[in-house]
Protein backbone atom coordinates (compact mmCIF):
# COMPACT_ATOMS: atom_id res chain seq x y z
CA UNK A 1 0.00 0.00 0.00
CA UNK A 2 1.46 3.32 -1.09
CA UNK A 3 1.47 6.19 1.41
CA UNK A 4 1.27 9.73 0.15
CA UNK A 5 1.41 13.07 1.87
CA UNK A 6 -1.18 15.45 0.47
CA UNK A 7 -0.17 19.05 1.13
CA UNK A 8 -2.87 21.67 0.73
CA UNK A 9 -2.33 25.25 -0.35
CA UNK A 10 -0.96 27.86 2.01
CA UNK A 11 -1.22 29.09 4.67
CA UNK A 12 -0.10 25.97 6.55
CA UNK A 13 -1.44 26.58 10.06
CA UNK A 14 -1.27 23.96 12.78
CA UNK A 15 -4.78 23.66 14.18
CA UNK A 16 -7.12 21.09 15.67
CA UNK A 17 -10.07 22.65 13.84
CA UNK A 18 -11.09 22.19 10.20
CA UNK A 19 -12.23 24.82 7.72
CA UNK A 20 -15.91 24.05 8.25
CA UNK A 21 -15.68 24.64 12.01
CA UNK A 22 -13.81 27.93 11.54
CA UNK A 23 -16.26 29.25 8.95
CA UNK A 24 -19.27 28.30 11.06
CA UNK A 25 -17.74 30.23 13.96
CA UNK A 26 -17.31 33.26 11.70
CA UNK A 27 -20.95 33.01 10.59
CA UNK A 28 -22.02 32.77 14.24
CA UNK A 29 -19.92 35.85 15.09
CA UNK A 30 -21.55 37.78 12.23
CA UNK A 31 -25.11 36.86 13.23
CA UNK A 32 -25.64 39.70 15.76
CA UNK A 33 -24.66 42.31 13.15
CA UNK A 34 -26.83 40.52 10.58
CA UNK A 35 -29.81 40.72 12.93
CA UNK A 36 -29.09 44.43 13.45
CA UNK A 37 -29.05 44.87 9.67
CA UNK A 38 -32.45 43.18 9.45
CA UNK A 39 -33.78 45.39 12.24
CA UNK A 40 -32.59 48.64 10.65
CA UNK A 41 -33.08 47.86 6.95
CA UNK A 42 -35.91 45.30 7.21
CA UNK A 43 -36.64 43.23 4.09
CA UNK A 44 -33.99 45.16 2.19
CA UNK A 45 -31.22 43.52 4.19
CA UNK A 46 -32.82 40.09 3.93
CA UNK A 47 -33.01 40.26 0.13
CA UNK A 48 -29.41 41.46 -0.16
CA UNK A 49 -28.10 38.72 2.13
CA UNK A 50 -30.11 36.04 0.32
CA UNK A 51 -28.98 36.96 -3.20
CA UNK A 52 -25.33 37.54 -2.23
CA UNK A 53 -25.13 34.14 -0.55
CA UNK A 54 -27.05 32.54 -3.42
CA UNK A 55 -24.49 34.01 -5.82
CA UNK A 56 -21.48 32.72 -3.90
CA UNK A 57 -22.76 29.27 -2.95
CA UNK A 58 -24.50 28.69 -6.28
CA UNK A 59 -21.52 29.71 -8.40
CA UNK A 60 -19.12 27.56 -6.35
CA UNK A 61 -21.42 24.56 -6.72
CA UNK A 62 -21.83 25.05 -10.49
CA UNK A 63 -18.10 25.68 -11.03
CA UNK A 64 -17.15 22.49 -9.23
CA UNK A 65 -19.78 20.51 -11.16
CA UNK A 66 -18.49 21.84 -14.50
CA UNK A 67 -14.83 21.25 -13.62
CA UNK A 68 -15.63 17.89 -11.96
CA UNK A 69 -14.03 18.85 -8.68
CA UNK A 70 -15.05 17.65 -5.24
CA UNK A 71 -17.78 19.85 -3.79
CA UNK A 72 -16.57 22.24 -1.09
CA UNK A 73 -19.78 24.16 -0.37
CA UNK A 74 -20.07 22.19 2.87
CA UNK A 75 -17.06 24.03 4.33
CA UNK A 76 -19.20 27.21 4.60
CA UNK A 77 -16.46 29.41 3.11
CA UNK A 78 -18.77 30.48 0.28
CA UNK A 79 -21.47 31.33 2.83
CA UNK A 80 -19.01 33.55 4.73
CA UNK A 81 -17.97 35.28 1.49
CA UNK A 82 -21.60 35.88 0.53
CA UNK A 83 -22.51 37.22 3.95
CA UNK A 84 -19.47 39.52 4.04
CA UNK A 85 -20.32 40.79 0.56
CA UNK A 86 -23.88 41.51 1.70
CA UNK A 87 -22.48 43.41 4.67
CA UNK A 88 -20.45 45.57 2.25
CA UNK A 89 -23.21 46.77 -0.09
CA UNK A 90 -26.22 49.11 0.33
CA UNK A 91 -29.59 47.66 1.28
CA UNK A 92 -31.08 49.08 -1.93
CA UNK A 93 -28.72 47.23 -4.29
CA UNK A 94 -30.69 45.38 -7.02
CA UNK A 95 -30.88 41.61 -6.63
CA UNK A 96 -29.05 40.86 -9.86
CA UNK A 97 -26.09 43.00 -8.81
CA UNK A 98 -25.94 41.02 -5.55
CA UNK A 99 -25.87 37.81 -7.59
CA UNK A 100 -23.24 39.20 -9.95
CA UNK A 101 -21.05 40.27 -7.05
CA UNK A 102 -21.30 36.80 -5.51
CA UNK A 103 -20.35 35.12 -8.79
CA UNK A 104 -17.39 37.49 -9.26
CA UNK A 105 -16.16 36.84 -5.71
CA UNK A 106 -16.17 33.07 -6.13
CA UNK A 107 -15.42 32.42 -9.80
CA UNK A 108 -12.99 35.22 -10.63
CA UNK A 109 -11.26 35.85 -7.30
CA UNK A 110 -11.38 32.41 -5.67
CA UNK A 111 -11.92 29.47 -8.04
CA UNK A 112 -9.84 30.74 -10.96
CA UNK A 113 -6.86 30.92 -8.61
CA UNK A 114 -7.34 27.38 -7.33
CA UNK A 115 -10.06 27.62 -4.70
CA UNK A 116 -9.89 28.29 -0.97
CA UNK A 117 -6.40 29.11 0.24
CA UNK A 118 -5.18 30.30 -3.17
CA UNK A 119 -6.88 33.67 -3.62
CA UNK A 120 -4.46 36.57 -3.16
CA UNK A 121 -7.09 39.14 -2.12
CA UNK A 122 -10.25 38.92 -0.03
CA UNK A 123 -13.04 37.75 -2.39
CA UNK A 124 -15.84 39.76 -0.74
CA UNK A 125 -13.86 43.00 -0.84
CA UNK A 126 -12.71 42.38 -4.40
CA UNK A 127 -16.35 41.88 -5.39
CA UNK A 128 -17.31 45.10 -3.62
CA UNK A 129 -14.59 46.99 -5.51
CA UNK A 130 -15.82 45.43 -8.78
CA UNK A 131 -19.42 46.46 -8.09
CA UNK A 132 -18.40 49.97 -7.04
CA UNK A 133 -16.37 50.46 -10.24
CA UNK A 134 -19.10 48.98 -12.44
CA UNK A 135 -22.20 50.45 -10.79
CA UNK A 136 -21.12 53.55 -8.80
CA UNK A 137 -24.60 55.08 -8.46
CA UNK A 138 -26.50 52.13 -6.89
CA UNK A 139 -23.41 51.25 -4.83
CA UNK A 140 -23.50 54.69 -3.21
CA UNK A 141 -27.26 55.00 -2.70
CA UNK A 142 -27.77 54.69 1.05
CA UNK A 143 -31.22 54.10 2.47
CA UNK A 144 -32.57 55.44 5.73
CA UNK A 145 -32.98 52.95 8.55
CA UNK A 146 -36.47 51.53 8.86
CA UNK A 147 -37.26 51.75 5.14
CA UNK A 148 -38.69 48.52 3.69
CA UNK A 149 -36.85 48.76 0.37
CA UNK A 150 -37.04 45.62 -1.80
CA UNK A 151 -33.81 44.92 -3.68
CA UNK A 152 -34.25 45.46 -7.41
CA UNK A 153 -37.74 47.00 -7.28
CA UNK A 154 -38.66 49.98 -9.39
CA UNK A 155 -39.36 52.27 -6.44
CA UNK A 156 -36.97 55.05 -5.51
CA UNK A 157 -34.97 54.47 -2.37
CA UNK A 158 -35.21 56.99 0.44
CA UNK A 159 -31.62 58.11 0.38
CA UNK A 160 -29.59 59.54 3.20
CA UNK A 161 -26.04 60.70 3.81
CA UNK A 162 -23.65 58.48 5.72
CA UNK A 163 -21.61 59.74 8.69
CA UNK A 164 -18.41 59.41 6.62
CA UNK A 165 -19.75 61.93 4.11
CA UNK A 166 -19.85 64.50 6.93
CA UNK A 167 -16.53 63.43 8.45
CA UNK A 168 -14.86 63.87 5.07
CA UNK A 169 -14.45 67.56 5.91
CA UNK A 170 -12.44 66.69 9.03
CA UNK A 171 -13.31 67.56 12.61
CA UNK A 172 -15.61 70.31 11.28
CA UNK A 173 -17.84 67.51 9.99
CA UNK A 174 -18.87 66.67 13.55
CA UNK A 175 -21.24 69.62 13.40
CA UNK A 176 -22.81 68.08 10.31
CA UNK A 177 -23.50 64.91 12.27
CA UNK A 178 -25.12 66.93 15.05
CA UNK A 179 -27.20 69.01 12.63
CA UNK A 180 -28.54 65.80 11.06
CA UNK A 181 -29.41 64.26 14.40
CA UNK A 182 -26.61 61.66 14.38
CA UNK A 183 -25.20 61.09 17.86
CA UNK A 184 -22.29 58.99 19.07
CA UNK A 185 -24.85 56.49 20.33
CA UNK A 186 -26.30 56.22 16.81
CA UNK A 187 -22.82 55.44 15.49
CA UNK A 188 -22.32 52.83 18.19
CA UNK A 189 -25.61 50.96 17.74
CA UNK A 190 -25.90 51.42 13.97
CA UNK A 191 -28.95 53.66 13.61
CA UNK A 192 -27.37 55.34 10.58
CA UNK A 193 -27.28 55.06 6.81
CA UNK A 194 -24.64 52.78 5.35
CA UNK A 195 -23.97 49.27 4.13
CA UNK A 196 -26.16 46.42 5.38
CA UNK A 197 -23.83 44.97 7.98
CA UNK A 198 -21.28 47.63 8.81
CA UNK A 199 -23.40 50.09 10.76
CA UNK A 200 -23.69 48.47 14.20
CA UNK A 201 -20.18 48.91 15.58
CA UNK A 202 -20.89 47.45 19.02
CA UNK A 203 -22.16 44.12 17.62
CA UNK A 204 -19.28 43.86 15.17
CA UNK A 205 -16.92 44.44 18.08
CA UNK A 206 -18.75 41.77 20.06
CA UNK A 207 -18.40 39.32 17.17
CA UNK A 208 -14.72 40.12 16.78
CA UNK A 209 -14.05 39.59 20.49
CA UNK A 210 -15.85 36.25 20.26
CA UNK A 211 -13.55 35.11 17.43
CA UNK A 212 -10.50 36.17 19.46
CA UNK A 213 -11.82 34.30 22.50
CA UNK A 214 -12.38 31.15 20.43
CA UNK A 215 -8.87 31.41 18.98
CA UNK A 216 -10.15 31.82 15.41
CA UNK A 217 -8.32 35.12 14.91
CA UNK A 218 -5.51 36.92 16.68
CA UNK A 219 -6.06 40.26 18.42
CA UNK A 220 -2.89 41.67 16.83
CA UNK A 221 -4.22 42.71 13.43
CA UNK A 222 -7.55 44.28 14.54
CA UNK A 223 -5.81 46.13 17.39
CA UNK A 224 -3.03 47.51 15.19
CA UNK A 225 -5.47 48.47 12.44
CA UNK A 226 -7.90 50.28 14.73
CA UNK A 227 -5.11 51.92 16.72
CA UNK A 228 -3.40 53.21 13.57
CA UNK A 229 -6.61 54.74 12.24
CA UNK A 230 -7.43 56.27 15.63
CA UNK A 231 -3.97 57.80 16.08
CA UNK A 232 -3.73 59.18 12.52
CA UNK A 233 -7.23 60.65 12.48
CA UNK A 234 -6.61 62.16 15.90
CA UNK A 235 -3.33 63.77 14.80
CA UNK A 236 -4.52 64.86 11.35
CA UNK A 237 -8.00 65.83 12.56
CA UNK A 238 -6.85 68.63 14.83
CA UNK A 239 -6.27 66.51 17.94
CA UNK A 240 -10.00 65.95 18.28
CA UNK A 241 -10.78 62.72 20.16
CA UNK A 242 -14.47 62.76 19.20
CA UNK A 243 -13.50 62.92 15.52
CA UNK A 244 -11.07 60.00 15.89
CA UNK A 245 -13.66 57.89 17.73
CA UNK A 246 -16.27 58.72 15.08
CA UNK A 247 -13.87 57.52 12.37
CA UNK A 248 -13.56 54.19 14.16
CA UNK A 249 -17.30 53.73 14.67
CA UNK A 250 -18.42 54.93 11.22
CA UNK A 251 -18.09 52.97 8.00
CA UNK A 252 -16.44 49.60 7.59
CA UNK A 253 -13.52 49.81 10.01
CA UNK A 254 -14.96 47.43 12.62
CA UNK A 255 -16.21 44.99 9.99
CA UNK A 256 -12.98 45.09 8.02
CA UNK A 257 -10.66 45.03 11.01
CA UNK A 258 -12.14 41.93 12.64
CA UNK A 259 -13.60 39.93 9.76
CA UNK A 260 -11.64 40.68 6.56
CA UNK A 261 -8.21 41.96 7.49
CA UNK A 262 -7.73 38.73 9.47
CA UNK A 263 -8.40 36.36 6.56
CA UNK A 264 -5.86 33.52 6.90
CA UNK A 265 -5.10 33.31 3.18
CA UNK A 266 -4.44 36.98 2.51
CA UNK A 267 -2.63 38.02 5.71
CA UNK A 268 1.02 37.46 6.73
CA UNK A 269 2.10 34.39 8.68
CA UNK A 270 4.32 35.96 11.35
CA UNK A 271 3.30 38.28 14.18
CA UNK A 272 5.80 40.92 13.08
CA UNK A 273 4.48 40.67 9.54
CA UNK A 274 0.90 40.97 10.77
CA UNK A 275 1.75 44.16 12.67
CA UNK A 276 3.35 45.70 9.56
CA UNK A 277 0.40 44.56 7.43
CA UNK A 278 -2.25 45.97 9.79
CA UNK A 279 -0.46 49.29 10.33
CA UNK A 280 0.00 49.66 6.55
CA UNK A 281 -3.71 49.03 6.00
CA UNK A 282 -4.58 51.54 8.73
CA UNK A 283 -2.40 54.21 7.14
CA UNK A 284 -3.93 53.66 3.70
CA UNK A 285 -7.46 53.76 5.12
CA UNK A 286 -6.81 57.01 6.99
CA UNK A 287 -5.18 58.72 3.98
CA UNK A 288 -8.05 57.76 1.66
CA UNK A 289 -10.67 58.87 4.15
CA UNK A 290 -9.02 62.21 4.88
CA UNK A 291 -7.52 63.14 1.52
CA UNK A 292 -9.07 60.88 -1.14
CA UNK A 293 -12.07 61.61 -3.33
CA UNK A 294 -14.16 58.82 -1.80
CA UNK A 295 -15.10 59.05 1.89
CA UNK A 296 -14.52 55.34 2.68
CA UNK A 297 -11.07 53.76 2.44
CA UNK A 298 -11.47 50.58 4.45
CA UNK A 299 -12.01 48.10 1.62
CA UNK A 300 -9.24 49.51 -0.56
CA UNK A 301 -6.82 49.64 2.36
CA UNK A 302 -7.31 45.92 3.04
CA UNK A 303 -7.12 44.97 -0.64
CA UNK A 304 -3.85 46.88 -1.08
CA UNK A 305 -2.46 45.32 2.09
CA UNK A 306 -3.50 41.88 0.75
CA UNK A 307 -1.37 42.49 -2.34
CA UNK A 308 1.59 43.39 -0.10
CA UNK A 309 1.31 40.17 1.96
CA UNK A 310 3.69 38.03 -0.19
CA UNK A 311 6.32 40.77 0.00
CA UNK A 312 5.92 41.07 3.77
CA UNK A 313 6.19 37.30 4.18
CA UNK A 314 9.29 37.26 2.02
CA UNK A 315 11.24 39.77 4.10
CA UNK A 316 9.74 39.13 7.54
CA UNK A 317 10.51 35.53 8.47
CA UNK A 318 10.41 33.53 11.65
CA UNK A 319 13.73 32.72 13.26
CA UNK A 320 15.20 29.54 11.79
CA UNK A 321 16.66 27.26 14.45
CA UNK A 322 19.75 25.19 13.77
CA UNK A 323 22.90 25.87 11.82
CA UNK A 324 24.17 25.54 8.30
CA UNK A 325 25.56 22.07 7.63
CA UNK A 326 29.30 22.01 6.89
Amino acid sequence: MENKFIVSSSPHIRSNEDTSYIMKQVVFALLPAAIAGLYYFRLSALYVMFFCILGTVGSEYIWEKITKQKSTIGDFSAVVTGLLLAFNVPASLPWWMCLLGGVFAIVVVKMMFGGIGNNFVNPALAARAFLLASFPVPMTKWTETGVNWVAGSAADAVTTATPLSFLKSGAAGLQGLTDNGISMMDLLVGNIGGCVGETCAVLLLLGGVYLIYKGIISYIMPLCYLATIFILTFLLGGFNIQFAVSEILAGGVMLGGFFMLTDYTTSPMTKKGQIIYAVLAGIICSVIRLYGGYPEGCSYSILLANVMTPLIDKYVNNRVFGEVAK
